[in-house]
């Protein structure tokens, strides 16, 4: 009998490809209360990310980003993983997935049990000096930006938390925001993100490359896969003659690449996909 729910389209793909890397996106947490940054069409939902050159070189970009993660961290901080993460941590443990290679910065998928994680853009949850390299928690870095601003206030109504732990907010205190700095050389401190404008480190790259070409297949879920960090994945995908499928609500960047196309729910999808499979 044929597959006729995206469900069984996806496991059907999955027992002919059974060794995968999977490349997440933001749609993967929206369950977990954290938005995405584009719509189903791939246009920005809101004004786009911090630049990486700007938060380098000015210090109101500084202040603006650390004033508004003081609303949006907590979002991030405290999300749990949806029904999404949960089974494709399920499917790792059934021996499908090779690895799993996420845009996202929030570590739900470590959260949920998966194991072969690379965060292609870093994680919000620590923080890196960008002079001497030393590292803190988020969470430290947050309370500190607490105890230093009482003048800041937040705003009683509920705030858009964006992917990366700002937040859709704007204050005239701005200007006078105290922004964390290294406590051991008071250089800037940036969250251990890879903001745009700025590389993925190419270590990082490769060791998901050489994991790509030894799998039967790419799967992506939940990315639009607008940004090429990601998308080249797909490319190289292409290259190898790797069948690509896409579980995602909207256009992807590479729909012309694919193989299969699921046009449907994320996670009702996936966990249907990954019952089918037991």
């Amino acid at each position: 009998m044929l597959p006729t729910t995206p469900a069984e389209e996806l496991a059907d793909f999955i027992t002919r490809h059974p060794r995968l890397v999977v490349l997440t996106g933001a749609g993967v947490s929206t369950d977990s209360g954290i938005p995405a940054y584009r719509d189903k069409l791939g246009n920005w939902r809101h004004a786009p990310p911090v630049q990486h050159k700007e938060f380098m070189q000015k210090q109101i970009a500084r202040q603006r980003f650390w004033a508004r993660s003081l609303a949006g961290w907590p979002f991030i901080r405290d999300a749990q993983p949806s029904a999404a993460h949960t089974a494709l941590a399920e499917l790792e443990k059934l021996g499908h997935v090779d690895l799993l290679i996420t845009q996202n910065v929030d570590r739900l998928h470590q959260k949920a049990g998966s194991h072969h994680v690379i965060d292609l853009h870093g994680r919000a949850d620590e923080v890196k000096c960008m002079d001497c390299g030393n590292r803190y928690g988020r969470n430290d870095i947050h309370n500190t930006s607490l105890s230093e601003n009482p003048q800041f206030e937040l705003p009683d109504t509920d705030v858009a938390s964006r992917p990366d732990g700002d937040a859709d907010i704007e204050s005239e205190n701005v200007t006078k925001f105290n922004v964390p700095e290294c406590r051991s050389c008071g250089g800037v401190l940036k969250p251990d993100v890879v903001y745009f404008g700025d590389n993925v480190p190419k270590e990082t790259v490769f060791n998901a490359l050489d994991c790509l070409e030894e799998a039967d297949a790419l799967l992506t879920v939940g990315s639009s896969l607008m940004v090429y960090s990601g998308f080249r994945f797909c490319k190289k995908a292409v290259e190898w003659n790797k069948p690509i499928a896409a579980l995602n609500l909207g256009v992807t960047r590479a729909d012309q690449l694919l193989s299969l196309k699921l046009n449907a729910d994320i996670s009702g999808t996936l966990q249907k996909t990954t019952d089918l499979l037991k």
